[in-house]
């Protein structure tokens, strides 16, 4: 479901994109080449989410616990993150795509940040697709923000959702289907808020060679699911199936 505040139709898919050093390591490569290659799914997933009914889809790239890797690891994936916003940001504007980053800034090595802000310039006009891209992203961190924000202070679940996406530069949109990839069956701290009704799907395909016909795939099983919200079973999707 999109966000009041967010025009863009269609579904709001996540994606934990995992398994790019294992991916690598398989291969006999550094695990820095499994990072570099999962850029190029990221770009076929984001082109493949239009044609399948996706508005919105937020890319899990580095989660605030990750900081905990090798300081070498680390600074490669800041600067394939830098690369990303120099070689994409035309293209993107140009497909009508709009890119967020969420997550924190302050962390992030020196010019990052204001990177980021001139790529999400250069392509806010965008309407036929949301990417958001979450970095030094944790969703524990941001429930703990939003609850210290509004301690005290009347609240609904629309208001502290929207203190929670804030917390992480981001906006109240509900995820429809999280997919994580590499065949890890678990959250990591992921849009634990946002994900509370997501139906989930669990792949053993690395990130790497995730694509267009993996997306599908996930998108054919959400179809036939119930979603029922905490209700009965809606007969309309039963007779369906």
């Amino acid at each position: 479901m999109q966000s009041p505040s967010d025009p863009r139709p269609g579904l709001h898919a996540a994606i934990i994109m995992d398994g790019n050093g294992r991916w690598a390591t398989r291969r006999g490569l550094p695990r820095a080449a499994g990072h570099r290659t999962g850029v190029e799914a990221i770009r076929r997933t984001a082109e493949a989410c239009p044609g399948l009914g996706i508005g919105t889809l937020t890319l899990y790239a580095f989660s605030s616990d990750n900081w905990q890797r090798p300081a070498d690891e680390v600074g490669g994936l800041m600067r394939l993150l830098r690369v990303y916003l120099r070689n994409e940001t035309a293209r993107l504007a140009r497909t009508g795509t709009r890119l967020s980053v969420v997550g924190r800034r302050d962390r992030l090595p020196a010019g990052l940040p204001e990177a980021i802000e001139r790529a999400e310039a250069a392509t806010a006009e965008g309407r036929k697709l949301h990417l958001r891209i979450a970095v030094d992203y944790s969703a524990r961190d941001a429930i703990l923000a939003a609850a210290a924000r509004l301690a005290g202070e009347p609240t609904s679940r629309a208001a502290f959702g929207a203190e929670v996406a804030g917390a992480m530069h981001g906006s109240p949109v509900d995820v429809d289907l999280l997919i994580r990839t590499g065949g890890e069956k678990r959250l990591s701290d992921f849009m634990l808020w946002e994900a509370a009704y997501a139906e989930l799907h669990f792949t053993e395909r690395m990130w790497p060679d995730f694509g267009e016909d993996d997306l599908a795939a996930a998108m054919a099983e959400f179809t036939r699911r119930d979603r029922r919200f905490g209700g009965l079973t809606n007969p309309k999707v039963s007779a369906a199936a």
